[in-house]
């Protein structure tokens, strides 16, 4: 049992299984940051990830595959930005809008350009991000006990240690910075921000901009990165995972770390159990891997009430007259 749950190999998958739902979970955190909330963020990296997958295919080389993905996701999130922002839409039936339309495109256009059913074919090695290892690390993997779990840290792509360097850069840069410190205000007091002379469209379509970049990280690590192609639905409710860690961190970086680190250790868990037998009795694998989500639910029944959002989160602004 310890195997499953405490070994190394779990921990470095949990590594690995945390990355999409972290840099989901810090483009929502700019997004909502700045009041604009973004249910889009499933769609948006299932755009992401069929980009990268398919550009992989045809350029063998994920550095474009990456740039074509964050255009793509960059693309979506003014989509939303427009119709929540300038139209002053119902920013919920927005971002729910760009999920169906992300997912319907993606199994579209992946049937009509490679006829597998919407799949594009698998990456080959050039296509994907290299592995990079840590000077030193082999070398401790021989220690007893606390070498394989030493070893976890290295032999990832160059993505998942991006990841979880953009969690302190996230939290310095809304905490510390002008940018960051105007952001937040928008989301807290739009007008007030508009009667300094600060424009509040502007820096609310900066903060889709970086949720849409942000999205294309994680579409881009989820098809090339991960599992070397695309399926259909790949993203298997990620995005929603994601809104659910900023909920359950109260819309902070650190804290949403931990949380996406928590949903990607009952994945790791959930896939180390498949075939796990108790006694003679098997344990069904649809109840291994629905863990993640009832997960998801606790979490927003349990906390929905006690986070506090930003006040001016999904209330469109209109400047006074």
């Amino acid at each position: 049992m310890l195997d499953i749950f405490l070994s190394a190999e779990t921990l470095s998958s949990t590594i690995r299984m945390s990355v999409p739902l972290i840099f989901a979970c810090l483009a929502g955190l700019w997004s909502e940051r700045s009041g604009i909330v973004d249910i889009g963020l499933e769609g948006k990296m299932l755009a992401a990830a069929f980009t990268a997958a398919a550009a992989g295919a045809y350029f063998q080389s994920p550095w474009i595959a990456l740039l074509l993905a964050i255009g793509v996701s960059i693309l979506f999130s003014l989509v939303h930005g427009y119709a929540s922002i300038n139209q002053r839409g119902n920013q919920v039936v927005s971002g729910v809008a760009i999920n169906m339309l992300a997912a319907g495109l993606a199994v579209v256009l992946g049937n009509e350009w490679f006829k597998e059913g919407g799949r594009t074919p698998p990456l080959p090695p050039e296509a994907q991000f290299p592995i990079f290892h840590m000077p030193g690390f082999d070398a401790v993997q021989s220690i007893p006990l606390v070498g394989p779990y030493i070893n976890i840290l290295s032999g990832h792509s160059v993505l998942v240690y991006l990841a979880f360097l953009l969690v302190p850069l996230t939290a310095w840069a809304l905490a510390k910075t002008r940018f960051g410190l105007r952001l937040r205000a928008v989301g807290e007091n739009p007008h007030a921000v508009d009667t300094a002379g600060i424009s509040v469209a502007k820096l609310r379509y900066q903060a889709v901009i970086i949720a849409g970049i942000l999205c294309g990280f994680a579409g881009t690590y989820l098809s090339v990165a991960l599992q070397g192609s695309f399926v259909r639905d790949m993203s298997a409710g990620r995005g929603f995972m994601a809104l659910a860690a900023l909920i359950f961190a109260n819309w902070r970086a650190w804290p949403s770390m931990w949380a996406c680190l928590l949903f990607g250790y009952l994945q790791a868990v959930g896939l180390r159990m498949q075939g796990f037998k108790i006694g003679d009795v098997e344990i069904p694998v649809q109840f291994i891997n629905m863990l993640p989500y009832v997960m998801t639910v606790v979490l927003l029944a349990g906390f929905i009430g006690k986070s506090i959002p930003p006040r001016a989160s999904g209330i469109p602004y209109t400047k006074d007259r």
